[in-house]
């Protein structure tokens, strides 16, 4: 029997194959843009079974090796087709915390889904974990569901074929799509991710790509930052791309850093460079830098130059750059050999006359691709270098030292963004009159945001002025800097790697991003109550005369949050602003109290509230009231916060090309704001995440040290919140 089994590249029917591989069923696998969607298996008879419930049903009917996969009773078949349609949750990003609970709870006294043997049923809810990669890679072993992953182990270790048909198509231990040779298919996966149809990949994949020309185990990728800045949101897209790639082919990363601009470069950006990455969870092999090269790149430069490949051109560099937009030889460019020997010796010396030199390749100045027109491959850069001092008084350009470098790291693939897109040829021009193995370019599409600036320079000069307070700064789109404003790394990694949805990546908003980052805070945040400096005090008639505590919950559905005191008293603090909404005689909801009623309000001669008087409901309904409200006890054991808000650095969504960014800055980019909070909150520790009720969500920036001292919370966006 000769089955045929087609689907579109971002669907990678998995369970369809391994019921075929367990089933002992011969199937050939097709995948193309031109496939239907939903899969579809084509039977030698010509009828086509369409969906992937249908195709899993007929196999595990047909079964050979494997009984009972689909043929049980009447109430077990039927539990299987409960348990099929369930399967997809688990490609949602916003279901699959969900639906492992569920199915983690399920199997507390079960060895199978259904019955007591394996079913269709196991395979599809096995695949739709597998083909998740590393987030359930990083779930599976741990205690948070530890009968889903005893289960999921299990069935690993009793059905080997599994996992061999997982590694044949879905990368390192389940990623996606196949990984075929097709050169076809592999350009429009590559495609599809520079124009951001990555889809959901990495932690939460289901539309998968391809790296063109990968072969499993022999991938090696580098990620390149110049240590001249921190790393960026921008920046992070191309870390989390490599280190994608790297599990899915069982691959290496080399971490490079790109030091060939002493003037830009320090040891303390190569310090936080490396926290930064380490933040990201990307694991490489090696750290190495491009000046660890420069004795091979110098021996290369001058290689070139005596096969006049390369020469040295003292032309004025904007005279050079006017001729090389003209299309206009340098006067240089046809020096004798000896000629420019002579000035390459006087560019190393760092003389006056070699300062005024460049060493330029000879590729072709009529190019109409204008990075063709013989580049600069070497200056002379008098300033001493943050790890080698002043050894050197030339530095080779990025242009020339990457492509020889990628090279002779054994890098396979180099990844950058589709920015540079007309440098490609310019990259393998070099390596080829370099006379060194070729590297594939692998494109992706750069990541803007709105009302952002990534440029390091820009970056530089608000750190500079004053603008900020560092790199690290939350209103900066460093990496440390919105992590400290609270986003969580799983939080960044999934918006990076969920690009799938846009076309568009030329601009994206931060609202989604911190959408995102609500759903992985919410469910286990500890909630602690505060009321504004500008309060109100309630007087309760019927109120305990003697204060009393409970212990309740910091999260009612999340005890993995701890518990927290609270204190009953006769009178308590509101803030202003809910007074002011509170009429005489109306019943409210004292939140985590219960019911009471305002009798009277005292204010004073100007109007303004002085306080209020009202009598405990406890017997009341909370479902009749319509203001819930927090509240403090009046005790002397309240802390002081200092609650921060910011704002976006500048005040247009994206700089027009010639635009001056200093002409946009907003005037008020931070907002701060006195309040009290529970006593609980002295036991806040440094980078907690917590909820103020009906205040928002807050990073602990500085914990309690003494009561004159305010705790400092930085308010984090919930993708509601409109800044602008």
């Amino acid at each position: 029997m000769d089955l045929k089994l087609h689907y579109p590249p971002d669907s990678l029917p998995l369970s369809a194959i391994t019921t075929a591989k367990l089933a002992g069923i011969p199937i050939s696998v097709h995948s193309d843009l031109s496939s239907p969607s939903p899969p579809a298996l084509l039977l030698p008879t010509g009828v086509k079974l369409q969906g992937i419930n249908a195709i899993l049903r007929y196999l595990g009917r047909i079964s050979k090796n494997v009984q009972g996969l689909y043929k049980r009773d009447d109430l077990e078949s039927s539990q299987i087709d409960e348990w099929l349609d369930y399967a997809p949750l688990f490609a949602s990003g916003s279901e699959f915390e969900g639906a492992c609970k569920f199915v983690d709870g399920y199997l507390l006294h079960r060895t199978f889904l259904v019955g007591y043997s394996l079913s269709i049923a196991d395979l599809a809810i096995w695949s739709g974990l597998a083909v998740t990669g590393r987030r359930w890679e990083s779930l599976k072993d741990s205690k948070k569901y530890p009968n889903l992953g005893r289960w999921f182990n299990s069935i690993s270790a009793e059905y080997g074929a599994l996992n061999e048909v997982t590694a044949q198509y879905a990368g390192k231990k389940g990623s996606g799509k196949p990984t075929t040779k097709s050169v076809e298919k592999e350009q429009k996966g590559s495609n599809a991710l520079a124009n951001g149809d990555v889809g959901k990949v990495g932690s939460r994949s289901t539309n998968e790509v391809d790296l063109p020309n990968a072969e499993g185990g022999k991938v090696c990728l580098r990620f390149a930052p110049e240590p001249s800045g921190y790393l960026h949101i921008g920046h992070s897209k191309a870390a989390l791309l490599n280190q994608y790639f790297a599990d899915r082919y069982h691959g290496k990363i080399i971490i490079r850093f790109d030091d060939t601009n002493p003037a830009k470069e320090s040891n303390e950006f190569v310090d936080n460079l490396l926290i930064d990455i380490k933040t990201l969870g990307i694991n490489y092999k090696d750290v190495t830098y491009t000046s660890d090269y420069f004795p091979q790149l110098m021996e290369m430069a001058e290689k070139l130059i005596r096969e006049k490949k390369a020469y040295v051109d003292d032309t004025p560099r904007e005279q050079m750059q006017k001729e090389r937009m003209d299309g206009i030889e340098s006067r240089c460019r046809n020096h004798s050999v000896e000629e420019n020997i002579k000035l390459w010796k006087e560019m190393i010396a760092g003389s006056e006359r070699g300062l005024m030199c460049c060493v330029r390749g000879k590729l072709d100045m009529q190019d109409p691709n204008k990075s063709l027109r013989d580049p600069v491959y070497y200056r002379c850069n008098p300033m001493a270098h943050h790890r080698i001092g002043n050894k050197y008084k030339i530095y080779p350009t990025y242009d020339f030292a990457c492509p020889f470098v990628d090279s002779i790291e054994g890098i396979t693939h180099a990844l950058r963004s589709s920015e540079y897109h007309d440098r490609n040829a310019q990259y393998y021009r070099i390596q080829n009159d370099m006379g060194l193995r070729e590297v594939y370019i692998y494109e992706f599409s750069r990541l803007n945001m709105v009302y952002t600036l990534l440029s390091k320079r820009k970056l530089l000069w608000f750190v500079q002025n004053g603008k900020v307070d560092g790199w690290d700064d939350p209103r900066f789109p460093t990496v440390q800097g919105i992590v400290r404003r609270g986003l969580q790394i799983e939080a960044l990694i999934q918006f990076i790697l969920e690009q799938g949805a846009s076309k568009n990546l030329n601009l994206m908003e931060w609202d989604k991003l911190w959408t995102i980052n609500k759903k992985i805070i919410d469910p286990v945040c500890p909630r602690h109550t505060a009321v504004s400096a500008e309060r109100v005090l309630l007087m309760l008639k019927d109120g305990p005369d003697d204060p009393y505590v409970r212990i309740i919950p910091r999260h009612k559905k999340y005890p993995g949050a701890g518990d927290k005191a609270t204190t009953y008293t006769k009178s308590v603090w509101l803030d202003l602003a809910d007074a002011k909404c509170i009429s005489a005689g109306e019943e409210i909801t004292l939140m985590d109290w219960g019911n009471a009623i305002v009798k009277e309000i005292s204010k004073d001669e100007d109007g303004s509230i002085k306080h209020l008087t009202g009598v405990l409901n406890l017997a009341g309904s909370v479902k009749t009231t319509k203001l819930k409200l927090t509240w403090l006890p009046d005790t002397n054991e309240l802390v002081p916060l200092s609650l921060m808000e910011f704002d976006y650095l500048i005040t247009k969504k994206k700089l027009d090309e010639d635009e001056d960014f200093v002409d946009v800055l907003n005037p008020c980019t931070k907002k701060e704001s006195a309040a009290y909070g529970d006593s609980n909150m002295r036991n806040l520790k440094k980078g907690e995440i917590l909820q103020l009720e009906r205040k928002g969500y807050f990073r602990c920036d500085v914990p309690f040290v003494r009561p004159s001292k305010p705790i400092v919370l930085f308010a984090i966006p919930d993708g509601r919140q409109q800044t602008k």
